[in-house]
């Protein structure tokens, strides 16, 4: 039986209940625990006796650990619930409504799929924190537009990815914060006359409570950002271990091979964590449209929250996963890395900058540089390593530093 039965006299087309059913099994643990915490309301509020209160709290930790309970006669996991609950079943949904109920859920939904997302990010960061360690002097071109710059070092590059990672732990750290006020208490939109406790005091109005879906587009922001992030290290990756490049060997723990080509050893993981990035953006993309024009409060067209959240936190467990991995066993071509920083003309920046040191306007010395080079008559100033303490760009021991602080950083969970 439905929770809205007793106002539609006839039952169901199957074409209409295939389309109203929600795929929602996730939210089992998290629909349970806004439950318990209803049935505390409840009970504060004279409706659920102690004794029931304490069978209500001991069946719901038996039915958070059984998603096998919900059937296809549920339409969504609170009918589940309740009809699992028995009779004290018919007492539990005083109060409130699968409005404020499924956006409790959620949030706790979103709230451990943050706190999930930050540790598998942490595992991520520190083992590249331990390739950029191994390899803080390692020489290599810097680039921009794909084309040589200035040398750096490989330790110093990989850096920026860990910074990139350490503002997604932040984005998905706001995303949980943002998911963490209750709305229970304001039922379908304008709380009930049973004297339950309303929303608590981050939930200041109860239409926007029930309504509201910014914690969960906050989440998809932050795994879109991160399926970003992942996509431009992944590109790296993919580059770096062509022929062409060769900058470093990939592990075969973390790659497959080709059914025809015999030699072929391919970066898969890199470039299926690119690839989820176009399907996380497009899972943000599609909740937005959704909620773009919905009148307040509660429209059924919410139901589409779930199936984007629900991938999402999926996907980004695998591509942080599979990305730790291949990180962890990728190894540096040092001998590759030095032939290519040893091009002479990452350091024409060097040179035309030493003419300005002997009074040239930069204008005049960076054209001068630009026609060596175009007349094959450019001569290089000093090495790559010269070059890098003389910018006072970060050289190994400065390298060294930044990564014991970022390691620190990420071990401390903040």
């Amino acid at each position: 039986m439905t929770l809205w039965s007793g106002r539609v006299g006839t039952s169901l087309d199957p074409a209409v209940w295939k389309l109203l059913r929600a795929h929602d099994a996730e939210l089992l643990p998290y629909d349970c625990q806004a439950t318990a915490e209803h049935a505390g309301r409840l009970h504060g509020a004279g409706l659920l006796e102690a004794d029931e209160l304490v069978e209500v709290e001991g069946r719901l930790e038996e039915i958070a650990r059984d998603p096998s309970a919900i059937l296809e006669a549920d339409e969504d996991v609170h009918s589940a619930i309740e009809r699992l609950l028995g009779p004290l079943g018919l007492k539990i949904h005083a109060g409130r409504s699968r409005n404020d109920q499924v956006a409790a859920a959620l949030r706790l939904y979103v709230v451990d799929a943050c706190a999930e997302a930050r540790e598998e990010i942490d595992a991520l960061a520190l083992v590249t924190l331990s390739f950029a360690e191994t390899e803080a002097a390692t020489l290599m071109p810097g680039y921009t537009h794909l084309q040589r710059g200035q040398p750096v070092t490989l330790g110093h590059h990989l850096l920026a990815w860990v910074e990139m990672l350490d503002r997604d732990r932040t984005r998905f750290a706001a995303a949980g914060a943002a998911a963490t006020p209750s709305p229970l208490g304001a039922g379908a939109l304008a709380g009930s006359t049973l004297g339950i406790d309303p929303p608590d005091g981050q939930v200041s109005n109860s239409i926007d409570a029930v309504s509201d879906r910014d914690f969960a587009l906050d989440y998809l922001y932050a795994a879109a950002m991160l399926h970003q992030h992942l996509s431009r290290i992944g590109e790296e990756i993919v580059l770096w271990a062509t022929s062409e490049f060769s900058f470093v060997k990939l592990p075969e723990a973390a790659s497959t091979g080709s059914s025809m080509m015999p030699q072929k050893l391919n970066p898969d993981v890199a470039e299926l964590v690119r690839g989820k990035g176009g399907t996380a953006l497009g899972r943000l993309a599609g909740l937005l449209a959704t909620v773009k024009g919905l009148p307040l409060a509660y429209d059924r067209d919410l139901q589409e929250d779930k199936a984007p959240v629900f991938a999402a936190r999926r996907d980004v467990q695998l591509a942080l996963q599979g990305m730790t991995v291949l990180m962890s066993g990728l190894e540096a071509n040092r001998e590759r890395l030095a032939e290519a920083a040893g091009d002479p003309l990452l350091l024409a920046t060097d040179v035309a900058e030493d003419l300005v040191k002997g009074g040239l306007s930069f204008r005049e010395a960076h054209e001068q540089v630009a026609a060596s080079v175009r007349d094959g008559s450019y001569r290089p100033v000093g090495t790559a390593a010269e070059s890098i303490a003389a910018r006072h760009a970060p050289g190994p021991a400065d390298v060294t530093d930044a990564i014991v602080a970022a390691r620190r950083r990420f071990r401390a969970g903040h």
